[in-house]
Parts: structure tokens; sequence; C-alpha cells
């Protein structure tokens, strides 16, 4: 009788910042059920991976579902894979990172399960060939990775039933093919269509292996999946159909598998992820072309063709793509080479308990899911970001301690921080980190408040996106929400609420703080908030000189620039101060009118910060001696003659204020974004756009000067 190996595992994470309820509904609606499945059909093996995340949620809230999985390990019937344990994207984070997450999460496998696991979930699947050497280090002997890895190395799917070696620097690796078929069948489609297949392939040679490993949440989690796989029985049913078969379908554990057949040969994988996360890594003219290119193909009938042989795509231009992701990137590398240094020394006792926090601190802010964006959230989604900040400078905060105990201090250093070949400046004391960019017209997009752990600047641009095309094309009547269960971008078609297509807005210009507008006297907050309108000076986006210094307790740099509005020439200039032991920043401009003409323009300076919601009662804009019909953050308005304002976080307990030398127009509106998510497209609150706005009128060679003073308070 022809024969075939069923290979099947799961991977189950939420993000490191993801809100409480979500992961009490993947626990109830998704987790539980499908343990307390397989837990009635014992015979079924399987391999499963939980994130560090998860356990440690499980051991808070549900003790007892820990108890349950050791019981399906003691039997035999479930094999825990390892991978880093907070869930980060492996190849991104240094190698120490590597080693110490993946080590982390095995050794709480082997204390709690009393197992030692051989194989590692990849997160996303993103391989690069390096992998194989750093992976030994851990004891790790095999991963699963997508069909298309293989594709890519030229073999054919006629080949994908068995594992093969592969090896970097003489160190080898052992890699299991996951079958695409198969991780569409299930749970998507009627259990009779998996056994279907898995008859179509089975055959002669004992070692013939059907492989999957995918996301536990598209059992439950997903939209409807959780009536169809558990209240209607999918799951249940397709167990009791493999049981049915166990005469030719055999189902094994990973490691079995391995125990007793040899790898199909040898392959060399090249850089890869699944298909649509290849997809997803486009850079943005690429991706918005590649968009356009596979509708025609689709029309064609040959798509999954196509798919199957394409190359394309790389994770690490997620940091091409989107600049707010690189930058957390970097502060990520910034902190784990700090961490790195002060390890080289002795340690023990408090210092040694403080360098732990650190380290955990480093690696939850290296989780991967705000780092790119697919079809979910991800790096749109403004509480993972702020989680991934959040631990980075407590790390940050919490080495410095160790550095510098409780002294108050100031810095000012100049480094390419970003990694594009310009340099940074990088200025900080006791309670502020302020990052600056002079290639970005000197402006701020990074400030820490590090009493909360706080990035007040962690705010997102507003870009095309290639499925923004759906929403163009789709009909008012039709806007709802629909998703077919796979994770294609071509699969969503429609929209969560009528007249979202107004909110496709693209800035022409990075969205950080303490930029230099010169507006015509017509301007309109309208024509601001979607980018209708033309700057008349040459200053947005543009390369800026610098010079920083620093003396006894103060940190300084002065940004200039010789510009133009109109064809009038310019001088600008603009200082920031840094004092230490205040969480205060001094901020002077002097402009001056270098024409024979006198300058006629509104000097408009832009920030963008955020307090993360929009819509909460308890975040709102507060303006000394005014009353705003409308105060939440999410708010847009204009306000006259203005010489303060706050943003007032009742939730966290501080404040930010805005004090005004020169009494200005205060103009804001919330910063919006429209996204792709499991569910459909969403509008999401990114930040608050602030504008103070100032009538010029410059003789020539007059001056204008103004003083800004930015301060944090607690306690409001």
């Amino acid at each position: 009788m022809k024969k075939i190996n069923f290979l099947f595992g799961i991977h189950c994470h939420q993000p490191v910042g993801n809100f409480e309820h979500v992961f009490d509904q993947a626990y109830q609606d998704c987790y539980r059920p499908f343990i307390e499945t397989l837990d009635r059909h014992p015979r079924i093996k399987f391999a499963a991976h939980w994130s560090g995340i998860l356990y440690d949620w499980f051991l808070i809230k549900h003790p007892e579902f820990i108890d349950l999985l050791g019981k399906l390990v003691k039997r035999g019937q479930m094999e825990l894979l390892t991978a880093g344990y907070y869930e980060p994207i492996l190849p991104i984070i240094p190698d120490a990172d590597k080693v110490g997450q993946i080590k982390m999460q095995s050794e709480f496998i082997k204390s709690k399960f009393k197992s030692s696991p051989r194989g590692l979930w990849l997160t996303e699947r993103i391989w690069e060939p390096a992998l194989p050497k750093v992976l030994s280090e851990t004891g790790v002997e095999y991963v699963t990775v997508d069909d298309y890895h293989f594709f890519s190395a030229g073999l054919l799917p006629e080949e994908l039933f068995g594992y093969y070696l592969t090896e970097d620097q003489g160190v080898t690796l052992k890699v299991f093919p996951i079958n695409k078929k198969l991780r569409y069948l299930i749970p998507f489609k009627l259990p009779e269509e998996t056994i279907n297949y898995l008859r179509s392939e089975a055959g002669d040679d004992p070692s013939r292996a059907a492989i999957l490993a995918d996301d536990g949440e598209k059992f439950g989690m997903w939209p409807g999946t959780h009536q169809w796989v558990f209240k209607e029985n999918y799951l249940e049913n397709l167990l009791t159909r493999i049981e049915a078969n166990l005469d030719w379908i055999v189902p094994m554990t990973f490691s079995e598998y391995l125990d007793e057949y040899p790898a199909q040969g040898r392959v060399y994988l090249p850089t890869a992820s699944y298909f649509e996360m290849m997809e997803w890594s486009l850079p943005t003219r690429a991706g918005l072309k590649f968009a356009r290119l596979m509708q025609e193909i689709e029309k064609s009938g040959r798509a999954e063709e196509y798919k199957q042989f394409f190359k394309g795509g790389f994770f690490r231009n997620f940091f091409v793509k989107y600049e707010e992701a690189n930058n957390m990137h970097k502060k990520m590398l910034q902190v784990s080479s700090k961490l790195q240094t002060i390890k080289k020394s002795p340690s023990s006792g408090e210092r040694q308990n403080l360098i732990e926090s650190a380290e955990r601190d480093l690696y939850q802010g290296q989780c991967n899911c705000a780092y790119w964006h697919g079809v979910f959230g991800g790096l749109y989604l403004g509480n993972l970001r702020h989680a991934v900040y959040e631990h980075l400078i407590k790390a940050e905060d919490t080495l410095q301690k160790i550095q510098r105990g409780e002294k108050k201090f100031t810095e000012v250093v100049v480094t390419d921080f970003d990694k594009d070949g310009a340099e940074e400046v990088l200025m900080a004391n006791d309670l502020l980190n302020l990052y600056f960019s002079p290639r970005l017209g000197g402006g701020l997009f990074e400030i820490d408040y590090k009493p909360q752990a706080f990035n007040l600047a962690n705010t997102l641009t507003r870009r095309e996106e290639a499925y923004h095309q759906k929403i163009r094309e789709a009909a008012p009547q039709n806007l709802a929400v629909t998703q077919t269960g796979t994770a294609s971008i071509h699969d969503v078609v429609r929209v969560k609420e009528a007249g979202i297509q107004k909110y496709l807005v693209y800035d022409n210009y990075r969205k950080v703080s303490l930029l230099d507008h010169f507006l015509p006297l017509d301007i309109s907050l309208e024509k601001i908030e979607h980018s209708d309108y033309q700057e008349m000076g040459d200053f947005i986006g543009a390369e800026y000189g610098f010079f920083p210094h620093r003396k006894s307790e103060e940190a300084k740099v002065t940004f200039s620039r010789v510009g133009r509005v109109g064809n009038q020439p310019i001088d600008l200039a603009k200082s920031v101060s840094l004092f230490s032991g205040a969480s205060i920043a001094h901020i002077e401009y002097e402009i001056i009118n270098r024409s024979d003409l006198p300058l006629s323009t509104i000097f408009g300076l832009e920030f963008n910060l955020t307090l993360l919601a929009g819509d909460a009662p308890d975040r709102y804009y507060k303006v000394p001696g005014k009353k705003l019909a409308e105060p939440k953050l999410q708010s847009r308005g204009e306000v006259p003659a203005v010489s303060e304002v706050k943003l007032i976080d009742g939730w966290k307990g501080f404040g930010v204020s805005l004090g005004l030398e020169k009494i200005g127009d205060f103009w804001r509106y919330p910063q919006e974004t429209v996204s792709q998510s499991e569910g459909g497209f969403e509008r999401t609150f990114q930040g608050s756009v602030i504008l103070f706005l100032w009538k010029l009128s410059l003789p020539p060679n007059a001056k204008w000067t103004n003083k800004i003073v930015f301060k944090i308070e607690e306690g409001v």
C-alpha cells in the first residue's frame, strides 16, 4: 500500500505590546481549544512553537495550560520547537543576541517540560545562508522553511517530500520544506480535500513526507475561523478522518522522522521568506509596479505558476521602504552594542542583575512585528512600535545607570546612526534623548523621555502602498470587510467604511519635528493636511549644515541653511540646547532676509508628536487662556495668537508643553494612515501634527528671531 508520513506543526505568537484583550481572545478562541482537541486524539502527533511572550502570559494568566502542554509532551504526542524567546527576525539581530534569545527559550522548555528542543521555528521563515553556523551554537538540528525557498534554489515541487542538508563554513543544518498546498488546505478547505491530497501524494518510498508548519492563529483567531474550526468541528473532523486512514497516513514528529530517515540531499538556499513576505518587502516603487504586474498575470490565470518561480524582495528592504522601521532597527543595534561593551567587564551582584534586566528589555525590543508591514498591521500599529521603543529605552537607561550611576550629564554625539552615509546628531542628558537629522532639514526624529520610556516622536509618514489601488477601485456601495484567509494582498478587496478613499493622502516629506516651512499667504489648514500646496522655500527635506558643541552642563547643536524663498536668498539658523537634570530643550530661531526686496511669507514650524491615542479622553490638547471646542488629540482646528500649547497624557501622568516667545497661530490635525489588516483596511491614528505660524514681513537684511521652549513635566 502506498503511504505518506504526515509532519504537522504550528507556531503561535502575540507581539510584545499587544492588548490584553487580544491575548485573552487568542487563548479562548484558538490556543486552548486547539490543544484540547489534539488532546482527544493522542495518535495525531505534531510539533508546536509558542513564543516566549505567550509562555510568559500563560504562566501568569493560565498556568493550567502549561500543565496541559506538559501532558502532551510527556506522552510523546507533541514536540516543542525553540526560537528566539521574544520572536525576533534572527538575521537582523546581532549574533550574540541570536544565541542569547534561542538559549533563553530552549532553557525554558527544558526547565518546564523536561524536554530538549531539537528544532527551531524560524520567525516569518526569514532565511539567510549564514544561519547554520550560529544556530549550531545553540544546539538546533533543524528548521522549517517554505517550499518557496527551495524553488528559489532551483528545486521542483516533486522533490520536496523530505528534508535536506545545508551548511555554512562546514557546519550543517537540516531544513524541511513546508508544503504550500497543505498551507492553503488546512484549515480553509473541507477535511476530505486534505485527505484526497495526501492520497494523491502517497507513494512506495517509506520516507515520503507531507510537511506542514504554519501559524496556529489560523485555527480560531483569523476572521471567521473560530466558527469554522471549532463550532462547526472542522478540526475534530480532520483529525478523525486522519485516524480513519492510519493504515497509510503516518503522523510523526519532525524529530522522529529525522531519526528514521536520511536527508534527500544537499541544498543551498538563497535569502528568502514565504512568497507574500518577499512581495511586501519590495521597495515602494518596485512594489507598486509589481502589484500592477500581478493584476495582469492573475487575469491570465497563471498567477500561481508565476509566483512559484518569482525571485525578488528581501526582508531587510523594509528598512529602505520605511525609515521609521530603520530607525527602530538601528536604535536596537545601538542598544545591543552598548550592552555587549558592558558585558565585557566582569560583573556580579547588583551590576549583574542590572545587565540581565537590560538584556531582557533589549530582547523584548527585538520582537519582530513592529519592524515590518504586510497583511497584518505591524509597523502601522503605534502600540507595537511604542512597545519596541519602551523596552529599548528601558534597556538603554539601565545601561546608562550601570555606567554613570545617578549622575546628571549631557552629551552630544555625531554619528551615522541610520547607516545612510550621512551623519546624525544625537543629544542626550539623564532624562532625554534628542536625535536630529541634518539631511532632513535638522529634523528631530526621536524624542525619548526616559522616566516614562516613551518616544514622543514615534509617528508614521503617510505613504502609498500597493494595496491602496484596491481601495480606489472599490465602488462605494461595496465597501465592507472581507478576508479569504490567505496571506496575499490580492485577496483583500474591500474596506471597512464608506469614504475611506478620501484618506489616501501621502506626505511629501518625512513627518518629524522641528521642520521649517515658508508658506504662501493664502495657505489653509486643509491644503496642508491634504499635501495640496507648494512650499515657497527650499528648506523642507533639504540638507542643513550643523555645529555641535558642549560646555559644562550644556549640550548644544546649531543647524543652518542658506536657502531661498521664491527668488529671495534667506539665512536660517536654529539652535537646540539641552541642560543636565532637566527635561527641557531650548530652541532659538534666526531668519535673515538677504535679498534687496522685502520678504512677505508665512513661516511655519512643524512638530509631529504622539501620545498614542487620538480619541482617548485622558489624552488631549490644552491651550492656556483658550477654550478648545474639541481638545482630543485626533481633533483638527486653528487657534489664533497663542503663547503655549500643551499635550496632556493623563494615562501616563505627564505632559508636553511648547512655549513661544513670539505669539503665533496654532494649527493642528491628526496624522492618519490607511493600512491593511487581517480584517480589511483600517484608518489608524499615528500622531498629532502641530504647526505654529507667523506672518513675516521682513525688509532687506532684516532679522526675525524667536525662542521656543519644549518641556516635559510629570504629575499633570
